[in-house]
């Protein structure tokens, strides 16, 4: 255990790094910044919880957290939001749409370098098309990157190249997971903003508040993301209106520490490991931290 401050006062700081190959993979993204490393920790915090009524996540991305939700029934209902068009339209047709057709799609495509430049060029709105594309992009895609300008997987794992992260039988079984419980997600192409709007006055809701990108000058969000730029000020006001139960994550920051010393907002350094196993720190945003200080004794 190590420690940090606040204003002065000491903050504990959870210094276990969750192995993330013990955490169910749910999600057929590798997503940037994705929290699959923090799912275990979002389990306790809404086990400590009076069960929400809706658990929010208005920034979907990769969606683990959320289908963690659902799949484990630790709320009565999930609702994702996602504002970039093409991660949208996968998660419409795995939720609400023909996930099957999508499933066939996956398991017939013949992945080479050719096939995949064709269909990842191509323009089609369809949203099939889309949700095809999006996902074969994601994963021949250098560490799953979706912005403008990303490359396509020349050398890979172990020599396999394109085919490194493409697996169409477990990308299969993802999905065809999902449709068992995806009744109890309703999934919203929309701005997060607005999301929180409209939910933060009822105490029933939870919300899972993940922004995939950082207030920090050094933010990466630029060359990870298509919807890089963000109103962080403007988030952490209304985060610190939200009625009920809350969790926000953010990378490590001056920035992020002084927006919770700016909206007297609590929060705590958690240890994670991240792309090619380095260690550092994000901070974990809450309005009840009882749960994080008993399972940091």
């Amino acid at each position: 255990m190590i420690q940090s401050t606040l204003n002065g006062e000491t903050l504990k700081d959870f210094d276990k790094v969750v192995n993330v190959s013990s955490v169910a993979q749910l999600s057929p993204f590798r997503y940037p910044g994705g929290k699959t490393w923090l799912v275990p920790r979002v389990r306790e915090w809404l086990l400590a919880q009076e069960r929400p009524g809706l658990f929010i996540e208005p920034f979907a991305g990769g969606g683990i957290v959320s289908l963690t939700v659902a799949k484990e029934g630790l709320a009565d209902r999930c609702l994702m939001v996602e504002i970039d068009d093409d991660v949208a339209a996968a998660w419409q047709v795995i939720i609400e749409g023909d996930a099957a057709e999508l499933v066939r799609r996956i398991q017939t495509f013949e992945l080479s370098i050719a096939t995949a430049n064709e269909m990842i060029s191509s323009t089609s709105d369809d949203v099939m098309d889309m949700a095809f594309r999006t996902i074969l992009r994601n994963r021949v895609s250098h560490g799953g990157i979706l912005a403008p300008g990303s490359g396509i997987l020349k050398n890979g794992e172990n020599g396999k190249g394109i085919h490194s992260r493409w697996y169409p039988t477990t990308l299969a079984k993802r999905i065809n997971k999902i449709a068992t419980f995806r009744d109890h997600i309703t999934f919203v192409h929309g701005d997060a903003f607005q999301i929180i709007e409209q939910h933060m006055d009822d105490s029933t809701c939870a919300f899972f508040i993940d922004p995939p990108y950082t207030a920090s000058k050094k933010s990466a969000g630029r060359r990870l993301y298509t919807h890089n730029v963000v109103d962080h000020e403007r988030l952490f006001e209304l985060v610190s209106r939200i009625k009920g139960p809350f969790m926000v994550t953010y990378d490590e920051s001056e920035e992020i520490a002084q927006f919770c010393d700016k909206y007297n907002l609590e929060y705590r350094r958690i240890r994670m490991s991240g792309t090619h196993h380095i260690e550092r720190y994000e901070y974990v945003i809450c309005n009840d931290f009882e749960w994080f200080d008993c399972s940091s004794k």
